[in-house]
């Protein structure tokens, strides 16, 4: 039954996109991609390899009733083949596997080695007139300052080696906003997951001496109260930003201090569209990864960010043409003692055509043993 709802959305979809052709007036809103991600990893030229075939198709939609009123609903659609599904236990389970309130995440066709999910990871009713906006729905709550790290977002955080999943995940909430002038603004929002357990947390947004500040204070995971500030801004070319978050459980021990993250950074953009960019970060209780799998693709919250007491996160791209780009990237993460780097390739093919290439390196220490690992990423993309 929940296959066959899936598929009956996407076939109401196509009447709804020959509706962006009226004249006069535009009630809906269509864009989305379509890409191959091509993938291979091994721990050593010799070693076993694991390949991947990424077939990644989204649509974005979005339907304005009037002024006030909007709706959004944007999936993701993906075929994964390769002998990585059959060596990695769980692996079309995981992925079919919603942790939102709602199951909108469906395998609707599986073998040993490959299988096609279909995810709903957006849905949301907007209100919005004066200085009010309220939002319902699956929706991404962006409450982080920094580039690399951020613990302020707690209702989503993300996994920062995600290299096919520029949209980030979002969440089941209620989300009221409120804009008292055009510099600060106020903010409560909610959510639910599947486990049952419970967000609830404010936000406090101003703009002081030419810096973005924010405070936030709330219930997360059914867990921790939470205490937090962020700031952005800027002293000549270079951005200076940061966050801190302080997670208390709920009921603790006399003297259990909870965790804290605390991160800073500096980024700047050249003439020629170069950017470098260096983030530290400290937490007081980092947590030990059990194996590469939970390090690399582990469901996290933002109060698990952290592998290490310290981390530090430096960058940089540099805009070869204007349809070229060379980055190069490198993590450390002192306490297991392990480092990561990822240089890439960018090329414009055309308006709507991309190529990456990225190579990521892993090492460290992971679930009492050594780990390293290198993925090879190929991916071309059509935006629409």
């Amino acid at each position: 039954m929940r296959k066959l709802l899936v598929i009956i959305l996407h076939l109401s979809l196509f009447p709804l996109v020959a509706l962006t052709g009226q004249e006069n007036k535009k009630v809906l809103s269509v864009n989305g991609y379509l890409s191959s991600l091509q993938s291979v990893m091994f721990d050593s030229i010799r070693g076993k390899v694991l390949y991947q075939n990424l077939l990644h198709n989204r649509i974005n939609l979005k339907a304005f009733a009037n002024e006030q009123f909007s709706f959004g609903l944007e999936l993701r659609n993906r075929f994964f083949s390769g002998n990585m599904i059959s060596e990695t236990p769980r692996y079309a389970e995981m992925t079919g596997t919603d942790q939102g309130l709602f199951d909108l995440s469906f395998n609707l066709l599986e073998g040993k080695s490959y299988f096609l999910n279909s995810t709903i990871d957006r849905y949301w009713a907007d209100f919005h007139k004066g200085k009010v906006g309220i939002r319902l729905g699956r929706q991404r709550i962006n409450w982080g300052q920094s580039l690399v790290w951020n613990p302020n977002d707690i209702f989503n955080a993300y996994s920062v080696f995600d290299v096919d999943y520029e949209e980030r995940p979002g969440c089941d909430a209620l989300r009221v906003q409120v804009f008292p002038d055009p510099s600060s603004s106020l903010e409560f929002a909610v959510k639910g997951d599947a486990a049952g357990k419970l967000t609830a947390a404010s936000l406090y947004r101003f703009n002081k001496w030419g810096y973005d500040m924010q405070f936030i204070a709330g219930y997360s995971h059914s867990h921790d109260f939470i205490t937090g500030a962020g700031w952005s801004g800027a002293f000549g070319a270079t951005s200076f930003r940061g966050e801190m978050t302080w997670f208390v459980p709920a009921g603790r021990y006399y003297g259990e201090s909870g965790t804290i993250l605390l991160t800073s950074g500096l980024d700047k953009i050249f003439a020629d569209n170069s950017v470098i960019e260096a983030q530290l970060m400290y937490c007081n209780n980092p947590v030990s990864p059990a194996g590469f799998n939970s390090f690399y693709n582990g469901t996290l919250s933002a109060r698990d960010l952290a592998f290490s007491h310290f981390s530090a996160f430096l960058s940089g791209s540099w805009a070869a043409t204007p349809l070229v780009k060379l980055s190069l990237s490198g993590m450390a993460l002192p306490d297991i003692n392990g480092w990561f780097t990822a240089p890439s390739l960018d090329i414009s093919l055309s308006e709507n055509f991309d190529l990456s290439l990225i190579w990521q390196y892993f090492e460290g220490r992971m679930g009492g043993s050594g780990v390293r690992n290198n993925i090879v990423f190929v991916r071309i993309k059509y935006s629409f």
